[in-house]
């Protein structure tokens, strides 16, 4: 964590260049000396926003005390959905850092405690979402979401997971199993179907979450991770797996083409293998294949299922 000595030496990166292109992987620097007795100063006449507060605070501990209500306050406003971990702008995906610091100290300020909801008892820091109903959101026991994530109105969860930090888009089915880690986001009308891990991308603050844009099916037992983007309209066939570094192949065309971290929008892909040479011999690695395009249409659940049938892509 932030303040400890190790922490100024921290890097967290991926070296492809192709990655960079997607994946927010570099952190930005911690502030020097200067900055933080800047940043006390400020403090000390209650100049600062709690942005500020929570930066300050995330990169020396000793001002943490200071910034408490920023923290709560953040992510109060990530559990109503006027906070995100990122937001889509014109130039693409944006991660607001602070967000992700705050919930970091969250867990810091944050004491394990035995809670109830209904039946069920927890022991965790962290309690489960409350005001479902009025929210307009159907969660199925055992079902779970945490508080500080945001799910919008028509959001069915079943028996998953919804963590920290995640927001999930209205009509958006997270299915039996179906897991969506902290921070991802989680368009409309989405299907997360049965057993699908979209895994949580905390640590670093500055790296992107895991992304799901509008309108995608994502198959059973699908694997999202690492920051991947999964583009409007895209249609995952069953235990396809999406890293950073995963292949994505075009084999439409006459010629491959390759993406890797990003699915395309509408693109329709399952998952594929390619040879590789090792000093033992030739052997199968995995990848993702793109097999056809999604047809537009204003009808999303017939253009979905027009693209299950028409490339007979398991779900």
């Amino acid at each position: 964590m932030p303040g400890e000595p190790w922490a100024l030496e921290y890097t967290w990166c991926i070296p492809e260049p192709w990655v960079r292109e997607y994946v927010a992987c570099v952190p930005a620097p911690l502030p020097g000396p200067e900055e933080l007795a800047s940043w006390r100063r400020r403090l000390e006449t209650g100049g600062m926003d709690d942005r500020e507060l929570i930066r300050g605070a995330y990169a020396d501990l000793g001002l943490l005390g200071e910034a408490v209500g920023a923290v709560r306050r953040t992510i109060a406003g990530l559990d109503r959905g006027e906070v995100r971990v990122a937001e889509k702008t014109d130039g693409g995906w944006v991660v607001n850092e602070w967000v992700k610091e705050a919930i970091l100290l969250f867990f810091r300020l944050s004491e394990v405690v035995t809670m109830g909801a209904g039946p069920f008892e927890y022991h965790d820091k962290i309690p489960t979402k409350t005001g479902l109903a009025a929210a307009g959101v159907r969660v199925v026991p055992p079902g779970t979401v945490r508080y500080g994530a945001f799910c919008e109105s028509g959001v069915v969860v079943m028996p998953g997971y919804v963590n920290i930090g995640a927001y999930v888009g209205s009509g958006t089915m997270v299915d039996t199993w179906a897991t969506v880690g902290s921070c991802a986001q989680i368009g409309r009308d989405v299907h997360l179907s049965g057993g699908v891990g979209i895994g949580g991308v905390l640590e670093p603050p500055s790296a992107q979450p895991v992304i799901i844009e509008d309108g995608a099916f994502i198959g059973s037992r699908c694997i999202v991770v690492e920051g991947a983007l999964i583009e409007e309209g895209a249609v995952l066939g069953a235990q396809t797996a999406i890293t950073a570094s995963t292949p994505i192949i075009d084999v439409t065309g006459s010629e491959p083409r390759e993406w890797r971290g990003r699915v395309p929008a509408n693109a329709v892909v399952v998952p594929g293998t390619r040879p590789k040479d090792f000093p033992a011999g030739r052997y199968d690695l995995q990848c993702a294949l793109i097999i056809g395009e999604r047809t537009e249409s204003t009808d999303r659940k017939t253009s979905l299922n027009d693209a299950l049938r028409t490339f007979e892509v398991p779900v």
